[in-house]
């Protein structure tokens, strides 16, 4: 039978939300789903209410990659403009409706039962039913699309229509975030897929349409007329420029040139936030977290107090301040304080000790490390990666930093193909924490960048993994279990929570972001 929970006046928690029909939710809750501090005064630009029209300039440091479309990659802001997902947390990581408007979880967790919106129609005029759910699904189970959340679509085994808009997902086995895939998962025409990922056409549900891709440059978006929200969106259209280069980028929101971006370093943020000219905002659950990797197959790191030196050896206070302009948390784990994995005493367990990293390399019986170490090629990762580079030669560890593209670092992480070292920065540990180390390519305890394997490791990560029940004692105590050991092993070397900004002129209102960054501009305006 299946289960049903009524709210509490006190407010739901997140296990009823997940196992209740949850209908009739207002879409103004969908505006506010991920948390952002507002750090500066609104400034000129206020208004008594959102206004229609105008163009809204949005500044990228990296290309929107096609091929990596159904992955997250390091450029998802056009995911949620062009398409919608089934459902959307809010900052307590309760699911919100969005193309499904209610849902209920059987009491064993072995199948959910999807009632879907009626009034939607993708932008080639075709309505969306229950058979588009059932390709998104399959289509993240293929291999080839590189889908972080591939292990959780792989649980549905089999699909049951009851009409054109319900649909129930029968399961393999309970998983513990079934949400974070249906905010990931992106409602794709599936006649049109080849053509998206060559970049040549994206056609979804979403509240704007794709008009145009310039390489390396820009993408245009303009309104999409027929959009399920009514009289949304405000805006009449979105242009995203890239503009890789951080003077460049800082210049452009200077000059009007863009009006929005995600992508300032912190430093740069730093600047503008005495301005009533702009408008700075830092999202609780972070921007992933800075780290470096380790292969565990090099001889050189097959000792894991050899990792641990290098653990110990991290300046992460210097790191936040210097590359990260101070907005940022350092943490030896891959939680954001907004993760009900988060605690102070795991995002301390490595503090700056270059003793005690020096004893730990002699320990292991090394000396005289010199490791290749691979970095983006772009200011702020070359930055970060100098200063690694500096406090590892501190303790004897001398590395050649490899810079390199970030689409090409993206594909390699994927192959498994690093060097001994690396440093980028992860997602994935923002929503629930089962899907860190069963999504995440470095923490994947099937197949991860690192090659570590554990069947240890991948019982607790399974354990945490595989249970309808995200809440309680039990739940928290697998998260702190797998922590401990990704806190051991240190194949995976956690340095800082970085910082999400959003930086914006006076005028932008209503922008937000999802658990994945996808962008939110739904009601979105700009001021007069």
């Amino acid at each position: 039978m299946p289960a049903s929970t009524s709210p509490s006046p006190h407010g739901p928690s997140r296990r009823a939300l997940l196992r209740a029909t949850v209908a009739g939710v207002g879409l103004a809750a969908l505006a506010a789903c991920r948390s952002a501090a507002d750090t500066a005064t609104a400034g000129a630009g206020g208004s008594a209410g959102p206004r229609r029209g105008g163009t809204l300039t949005v500044a990228a440091a990296v290309d929107f990659t096609p091929a990596l479309l159904f992955s997250q990659s390091a450029n998802t802001l056009i995911h949620r403009l062009v398409f919608n997902t089934l459902t959307r947390y809010d900052d307590q990581l309760r699911p919100q409706p969005e193309l499904a408007t209610s849902w209920q979880l059987a009491a064993d967790g072995l199948s959910i039962t999807l009632k879907l919106r009626d009034d939607v129609h993708f932008h080639s005029g075709r309505q969306f039913t229950a058979d588009d759910v059932v390709f998104a699904v399959k289509n993240l189970q293929d291999a080839s699309r590189a889908a972080q959340l591939r292990s959780t679509a792989a649980t549905v085994t089999d699909f049951r229509k009851n009409g054109d808009h319900e649909l129930t997902l029968v399961l393999a086995h309970p998983v513990s975030n079934l949400f974070d895939l249906f905010e990931f998962m992106i409602i794709t025409d599936p006649g049109t897929v080849a053509d998206a990922l060559a970049g040549k056409q994206l056609v979804g549900t979403g509240p704007f349409r794709f008009t145009g891709r310039n390489p390396g440059a820009s993408l245009s978006l303009s309104r999409n007329p027929q959009y399920w929200r009514p009289d949304r969106p405000y805006l009449d259209a979105v242009e995203i420029r890239i503009i890789p280069q951080g003077d460049s980028l800082l210049s452009s929101l200077r000059t009007g040139q863009s009006q929005l971006t995600y992508d300032l370093a912190g430093k740069d943020a730093a600047a503008l936030k005495s301005s009533p000219d702009y408008r700075i905002q830092q999202y609780a659950t972070g921007a992933g977290a800075v780290y470096i990797g380790a292969d565990v197959t090099a001889p050189q790191l097959a000792d894991k107090r050899v990792r641990q030196a290098i653990a110990w050896a991290v300046d992460r206070d210097r790191l936040v301040q210097q590359a990260l302009g101070g907005y940022g948390l350092a943490s030896a784990a891959p939680w954001p304080k907004s993760s009900p994995a988060y605690t102070d005493a795991n995002a301390s367990h490595y503090t700056h000790n270059p003793d005690k990293a020096r004893q730990l390399l002699k320990d292991a019986g090394v000396g005289g490390l010199s490791l290749p170490f691979a970095h983006a090629n772009t200011p702020g990762s070359t930055a970060i990666a100098q200063i690694l580079q500096y406090d590892l030669k501190q303790v004897g560890i001398d590395t050649v930093l490899q810079p390199t593209d970030t689409a090409t670092m993206q594909k390699q992480l994927i192959a498994q193909s690093m060097p001994a070292l690396w440093t980028l920065s992860h997602s994935f540990a923002q929503a629930h924490p089962a899907t860190l180390a069963v999504s995440a390519y470095p923490f994947n305890e099937a197949k991860n960048t690192s090659h570590f394997s554990s069947p240890a490791y991948t019982e607790l990560v399974r354990s945490a993994w595989q249970r309808a029940d995200s809440d309680g004692p039990q739940a928290q105590a697998l998260y702190q279990r797998v922590t401990d050991t990704l806190l051991e092993e240190e194949f995976v070397i956690d340095l800082a929570i970085a910082g999400l900004i959003e930086v914006s002129t006076a005028k932008v209102r209503g922008a937000t972001l999802n658990r994945y960054s996808y962008l939110n501009l739904d009601d979105a305006y700009l001021t007069a």
